[in-house]
């Protein structure tokens, strides 16, 4: 059977996108703006912004890494798991004989002040002492030998010491007669030359009572001292706040709500609208794992509070704690730990070390509480424990990317060394994934390697965009550049 033939004037119509779209209808042409459209992006806004952060950062992820079964670490973070855990450090080292204390000490505190280190009090694990260390702390993190700092007026082990408002401040304590006491000394050094000068007697900042064993808190407008004992040895509840004037001084010690349950030895941190208070003594006489939550008038009923606490009922200042109570699970500690070396750095809290009641142990736990004032867990690794035996009474702080923890109770009695780890462990340098990949980058610091990163930024936007202008020009004289790609083509 015969087939009709097109009438004059009727054309076949061609099929684009594996024949799903007609090839000159919109549809095909959106899908063709949208293309195009992607790859404008793509070539005038993301590689150069890739181009700027290869310039100036360590790495640089190409794509979306959601998961990622290739991971290469540098040989910086040591025995670690690659990539490392949010807020693990890399292992601790001892410190070289050379950075031993000049005496053994215990239950100290350890603070820095500008370029210095300063080891204030404790006991040589019999008698409180008066004596005070400094050493100089290097650009790198180190810290030199020791040499005698300006003595306390008086002994002092198991005190609260902070560094707020440009002093340092010693609150109560345990006196070379082994009791409490409710004195406050200051140092002020000189903002010029960094010279400690003399520790003075704050008689309008002494303690409402004695106190030896609180933990300190540094919140914006002024300091905590959480819990500790009295003078007859009693264990306390008590949450004591000395608010910073609009000078800048320290006002004499209002109380706050009460701690859920008394506790001495503890650590305490102010973090966010939160006062967290981990571990310590129990009126019981034993260590406890439990963890306190103080909430602030700011944190208010909103946040999701523990089970029974305290309240005040006067009205509160922004940081004024109200309420104290805990939360069951996650948000304690795995174990009971007392006298613990501990700090918080970069929202992370750290436990380290502290006797569980049987003797000094040498783990690390920590912590990062979310911004609703949760502890989703407590970790702890292996290659993360101090180094040798079990701590306890060790003194720590951290200063820029380094931690330290001098001095301290062994099984083998009171040491005068030191051990140092890393804040800082580094992120993979690649990492190979479905969705994307991060490779290793240039890394320029300062104001040098921004500069190089805006010019690599803008030559490869540049380039990018006469090629992006160039093929423009070739579909719009298809025919000329065809003509001219053949000759192209021939030649070579």
């Amino acid at each position: 059977m015969a087939q009709q033939a097109l009438s004059a004037g009727e054309t076949t119509r061609t099929r684009a996108l594996f024949g799903l779209l007609d090839a000159g209808g919109w549809a095909w042409a959106g899908v063709k703006a949208f293309l195009w459209l992607v790859i404008i992006i793509f070539m005038l806004g993301y590689l150069p912004d890739r181009a700027y952060y290869f310039t100036v950062q360590k790495t640089l992820d190409l794509g979306v890494l959601i998961w990622s079964p290739v991971n290469l670490c540098p040989p910086e973070n040591q025995t670690l798991p690659c990539p490392p855990p949010a807020g693990s450090v890399i292992p601790w080292q001892p410190s070289p004989s050379e950075l031993a204390l000049p005496a053994a000490r215990t239950d100290g505190a350890v603070i820095p002040v500008g370029s210095k280190l300063l080891f204030v009090g404790g006991s040589d694990g019999t008698v409180a002492s008066a004596d005070t260390f400094q050493a100089d702390v290097s650009g790198d993190g180190n810290f030199g030998p020791w040499s005698a700092g300006p003595a306390l007026p008086e002994p002092r082990s198991d005190a609260a010491v902070v560094f707020y408002g440009g002093a340092i401040y010693v609150i109560g304590g345990y006196g070379a007669d082994g009791k409490a006491t409710s004195t406050v000394f200051s140092l002020t050094p000189d903002t010029t030359t960094g010279e400690l000068r003399e520790w003075t007697t704050e008689d309008g900042l002494a303690l409402p009572a004695p106190r030896a064993g609180g933990a300190p808190a540094v919140a914006g407008d002024g300091v905590f001292l959480v819990g500790g004992v009295d003078g007859d040895g009693a264990i306390q509840s008590s949450i004591w706040k000395s608010t910073v004037d609009s000078r800048g001084a320290l006002q004499a010690w209002e109380p706050q709500a009460n701690l859920y349950a008394p506790l001495t030895d503890a650590l305490a941190a102010f973090e966010g609208e939160y006062l967290w208070v981990v571990g310590g003594v129990t009126s019981t006489g034993q260590p406890t794992g439990l963890v306190q939550r103080g909430e602030t008038a700011a944190a208010g009923e909103a946040a999701t509070g523990g089970h029974g606490g305290t309240t005040t009922t006067t009205p509160a200042a922004a940081t004024e704690i109200v309420k104290v109570g805990i939360k069951e699970g996650a948000g304690n500690l795995p174990v009971a730990r007392a006298n613990a070396a501990g700090f918080i750095a970069n929202g992370v809290i750290y436990v380290i070390g502290g006797d569980d009641g049987t003797g000094p142990k040498g783990e690390m736990y920590w912590a990062v509480p979310d911004a609703n004032g949760e502890i989703a867990s407590w970790q702890t690794l292996a290659q993360t424990d101090l180094p040798a035996e079990g701590l306890s009474g060790g003194a720590a702080t951290a200063s820029g990317s380094a931690a330290f923890v001098v001095g301290g109770t062994t099984e083998g009695g009171v040491l005068a060394s030191s051990v140092r780890a890393n804040l800082a462990p580094q992120p993979p340098f690649f990492q190979l994934g479905i969705l994307g990949m991060t490779i290793p980058a240039l890394g320029l610091q300062g104001e040098v390697g921004q500069q190089i990163g805006y010019l690599n930024a803008a030559l490869v936007g540049t380039v990018n965009f006469v090629i992006i202008l160039a093929i423009g020009v070739a579909f719009a004289h298809r025919e000329r550049s065809a003509r001219l790609l053949r000759r192209l083509t021939r030649r070579g």
